[in-house]
């Protein structure tokens, strides 16, 4: 091929990447892509970027190779997810991704690397070709490295290792309770992927209507917001089972990516406590236990049953009816309207129940079949179809339940694992006030709707507080009982100072994996004296809020 043909194909490559990335990191349409490499391009050629009048060729390797390699790792995972979480990449390394439903995501992957690769080669023969670009590439890969957003991420946590007070948190820190509970009442906690409250808003229609009348029966929280690492599945589950935030355990400083055998075994979480209550724990859901650490956490804690698709698959009329994940919904919500009736029928002590379903999983969701019977054909695109088939089937459980007498005294728990990740209607989601679904239903539970600024972290003393637990100080964990009048710690901070705080905390993480992290030494540990003095703000909760 001819150099001029070569000096082309570099400029117009270069330009199509910028402008995707653009309308990746921005809120731009798609077509302004084009526009973007138009302007590029047109520049290109007009500056004759790889032909200057006095072009000296030199064989060298430009600086920004790795710069602009890192730069495409944080486009793929900013395209694939939307918000790019340091703690979930660090965690899913150490808590493994056997079995993972993602193999669009596998092939997203593979066709990001060759285009990286075009973009490299890209810039290398323009920076060889042509001496200005050998120049500003230098002070090019500065700026990238500077920019991208994943390296800044990395630097505050690293900053950790030496800040002045890396236990901010965990001095807030609330023991669950212990004390033996009367009257206990079973639990239904079941998580609806992604299915976040925000999609209650008229414009996305009648896709959360199912919810909204579920929530005339009981309590609606509005107000629960998603801080830093509770903003994937297993972090969601742990923020509000044991009122902490997903701290992995190998960032950086401690343990090495060596496969966990436990998930967060330093804490209480709602396991621990309801064995130690007598109840018969299951935990049942539709992609695999071996992902992301599932199987380890609810055995570690104290369930009985845990079953994923590797358990439950066998157990399908129809094998084939499955998705690159796991189970469907409709056929998973009758295993666990089975798994209740068995305990029903044990009539030995109470029990509870968690499931976990897959229907809104990003990009697209998973509508089972008698979604589409209901609602017709899916074009295979439309998120709003995938979160109005999670909530009408979530709706049709409990019904179904009710109807056979299944949930007499019990307590029964909807709400969505996390925020949902980039999706069909993503522009108009982050253009809104987001928060997670909560609704709880019981004997006990007086229809409401409670708005407070709060977090996952405040579902777990909450959950407490519904089942009968007397909380002190009506926190549990690093949260507070929504149903109480004290501030949760985002009333009294706010979350920006939680989110800073957690890229500091280092005590919190220790705790979190008392007997996997390595841990502090003694002479690591500042005494009283050698604590960072907080400010008035710091303090106004510090006597009700430690311990």
């Amino acid at each position: 091929m001819n150099p001029r043909a070569i000096r082309k194909i570099a400029i117009i490559t270069i330009g199509l990447c910028l402008g995707y990335t653009a309308t990746v990191l921005t809120r731009l349409p798609w077509w302004t892509l084009f526009f973007v490499a138009a302007v590029w391009i047109g520049v290109g050629l007009k500056l004759r970027w790889g032909h200057p009048a006095n072009a000296r060729y030199r064989k060298m390797w430009p600086w920004s190779l790795l710069p602009l390699s890192l730069w495409g790792v944080y486009v793929y995972l900013a395209d694939s997810f939307g918000i790019v979480d340091l703690g979930a990449v660090f965690f899913h390394l150490q808590a493994g991704m056997a079995e993972h439903g993602g193999a669009g995501k596998m092939i997203t992957a593979v066709l990001y690397t060759l285009i990286m690769i075009g973009v490299l080669a890209a810039v290398t023969w323009l920076s060889r070709h042509d001496q200005r670009w050998r120049l500003a590439e230098r002070f090019f890969a500065i700026l990238l490295l500077a920019s991208n957003p994943l390296l800044f991420g990395l630097g505050q946590r690293s900053a950790a290792i030496v800040t002045d007070d890396g236990a901010w948190l965990d001095r807030r820190y609330k023991t669950p309770p212990t004390e033996e509970l009367r009257d206990a009442p079973n639990l239904l906690l079941l998580y609806l992927e992604s299915i976040e409250r925000t999609y209650s808003n008229d414009l996305f229609g009648d896709a959360y209507a199912h919810l909204n009348t579920l929530g005339e029966r009981g309590a609606v929280f509005e107000g629960v917001r998603q801080m830093d690492n509770t903003g994937w599945t297993m972090a969601g589950m742990i923020a509000s089972q044991c009122g902490v935030p997903l701290m992995p355990a190998g960032l950086l400083h401690d343990s090495q990516f060596d496969p966990l055998s436990k998930v967060v075994p330093g804490v209480d979480c709602l396991g621990d406590i309801l064995a130690s209550q007598g109840y018969r724990l299951s935990y049942l859901g539709g992609a695999s236990t071996q992902f992301a650490g599932k199987g380890l956490f609810y055995r570690g804690h104290q369930f009985n049953t845990v079953k994923g698709r590797e358990d439950l698959e066998p157990l399908l009329e129809d094998p084939e009816y499955v998705n690159s994940w796991g189970l469907y919904d409709d056929t998973l919500y009758d295993i666990t309207a089975d798994e209740i009736r068995r305990l029903n029928q044990e009539d030995n002590g109470p029990w509870g129940v968690v499931s976990l379903n897959l229907a809104g999983h990003a990009p697209n969701g998973y509508p089972s079949q008698s979604c589409m019977d209901r609602q017709g054909e899916f074009d295979g695109q439309d998120i709003l179809y995938s979160v109005e088939c999670s909530t009408w089937l979530a709706r049709d459980l409990i019904e179904r339940l009710e109807s056979e007498g299944l949930l007499d005294n019990t307590l029964v728990v909807v709400l969505s694992d996390h925020l949902t990740m980039r999706v069909s209607v993503w522009d108009q989601l982050t253009a809104l006030d987001r928060d997670n679904t909560l609704i709880m239903l019981g004997e006990d539970i007086q229809p409401q709707r409670i708005r407070r600024d709060a977090t996952m972290v405040d579902v777990f003393p909450t959950l407490l507080d519904a089942l009968g637990f007397r909380l002190e100080g009506n926190r549990a964990g690093l949260g507070t009982s929504l149903f109480s009048d004290n501030n949760t710690l985002v009333e009294a901070h706010g979350i920006e100072v939680l989110n800073e705080r957690l890229r500091e905390e280092t005590a919190l993480q220790h705790r979190l994996w008392e007997g996997i992290a390595p841990q502090r030494r003694e002479s690591d540990v500042p005494t009283s004296q050698e604590q960072t003095v907080e400010t008035p703000a710091d303090l106004a909760d510090e006597i009700e809020l430690t311990h």
